[in-house]
């Protein structure tokens, strides 16, 4: 057999091109990025919710597994649960709700800074779930709720979800830039 004296190349030719003499496209090629200002507001927003934490019975245990590494809210940039009203825009409503904690959960959803939703967690906090008596109310009758996590308790999987949910609802919100501005 003859052996070939030529250099045989083990890739294709195209990775051994150089680059050094590639002609050049545009001056900014792809590296430009066009939306709009609602859009950059929206955008930020449903990805970086501060949850309050929240929890009036046994959901609230479900709802402190999502912070932790099995479950890692932060990947959905709600890691950040605040104690302050004042410090966060989500209010998760873990837990039946009574008569006497309702005037608190009205006046901590006031404190809440614009814009601000809630998630109700649990069959108890959505309708008073297995404890339907006189001393409990359903939380959509004290504040406005944004999604429904039902379950008793719901998984984190669940509640992870809804927040999914949420971040969908914050991103097709409309005039945004209006909303910011005070406009609308």
């Amino acid at each position: 057999m003859d052996a070939d004296p030529k250099f045989q190349l083990s890739q294709p030719p195209e990775l051994f091109a150089r680059v050094d003499y590639e002609p050049v496209a545009d001056e900014y090629g792809e590296s430009i990025l066009t939306t709009t200002v609602g859009k950059a507001i929206s955008w930020a927003r449903k990805n970086s919710i501060w949850p309050m934490s929240f929890g009036l019975a046994c959901c609230a245990i479900e709802m402190m597994a999502i912070i932790g590494s099995r479950f890692d809210v932060s990947r959905f940039g709600a890691e950040v649960m605040r104690g302050s009203p004042r410090q966060s825009d989500l209010m998760i409503i873990a837990g039946r709700v009574s008569n006497k904690m309702a005037p608190v959960i009205r006046r901590l959803y006031e404190q809440m800074p614009e814009p601000k939703w809630v998630i109700s967690m649990g069959a108890c906090a959505t309708s008073t779930g297995v404890f339907s008596n006189y001393a409990l109310v359903p939380v959509n009758q004290v504040i406005p709720v944004d999604v429904y996590v039902p379950g008793c308790p719901p998984r984190p999987e669940q509640l992870l979800y809804a927040i999914m949910l949420l971040q969908k609802k914050i991103e097709q919100d409309t005039q945004v830039a209006a909303k910011v501005l005070n406009l609308a």
